[in-house]
């Protein structure tokens, strides 16, 4: 047996934070941990009953005092909840009803190792909304998921094999002013600090 992994347990409705913890509190695979030691926490546990504007701000406090790891227990995961949950930095989300202690237990240790652990069809339904996103906001605006577009992506390229911006802008039929504007963008946006930052940003990323 393992390290057992320190997990926090929170609900809005006392009881259903006591059902939860007595789930976990006989695993030896899990430690439940008290609020005033939540800062121990590598994973915490979020039951609500949907996710609106109360559970976002919850999740924001706890990911803040303690575990950044989350998983969200919910009563009603439709699909507009999908996109704002992993935007708030949920790793796995369960049903409610779903919620035994096997499936809690595997969550958990997912959400510690930092990987995604969703049911099945709520995960083809957030790559749907993923999909939608890209096509719909992304995509017309020439942006992909990584932040940065192809042509940007394209400048970092040659900006990391070593080439200054006179080069760049020959190399890519632009001009050098115009170059120059395309890394000023990107350390902008990013908020990054100049253009060797932003070099490596791209390659920490995996884009080039």
């Amino acid at each position: 047996m393992g390290e057992r992994i320190p997990v926090y347990v929170y609900a809005v409705d006392p009881l259903s934070q006591a059902g939860v913890s007595g789930q976990l509190r006989g695993r030896p695979e899990v430690e439940i941990v008290h609020e005033s030691d939540v800062g121990r926490a590598r994973v915490s546990v979020i039951v609500v009953e949907a996710i609106d504007e109360r559970t976002l701000t919850l999740l924001r406090s706890v990911q803040r005092n303690g575990a950044a790891r989350t998983v969200l227990v919910g009563t009603h995961l439709d699909d507009a909840a999908l996109l704002t949950a992993a935007e708030a930095g949920v790793l796995a989300m369960i049903r409610r009803s779903d919620a035994v202690p096997e499936r809690l237990v595997e969550a958990i240790h997912a959400a510690d190792v930092g990987e995604g652990n969703v049911p099945p069809d709520i995960l083809g339904r957030f790559l749907t909304q993923v999909g939608k996103l890209q096509q719909q906001v992304l995509g017309p605006r020439g942006m992909t998921f990584s932040g940065l577009t192809d042509r940007e992506v394209d400048v970092l390229k040659l900006l990391a094999d070593g080439h200054d911006t006179a080069h760049v802008a020959a190399e890519l039929a632009y001009s050098e002013r115009t170059i120059k504007n395309v890394i000023h963008d990107v350390t902008l946006r990013l908020n990054l600090r100049n253009r060797t930052h932003a070099v490596a940003y791209a390659v920490r990323q995996g884009l080039i």
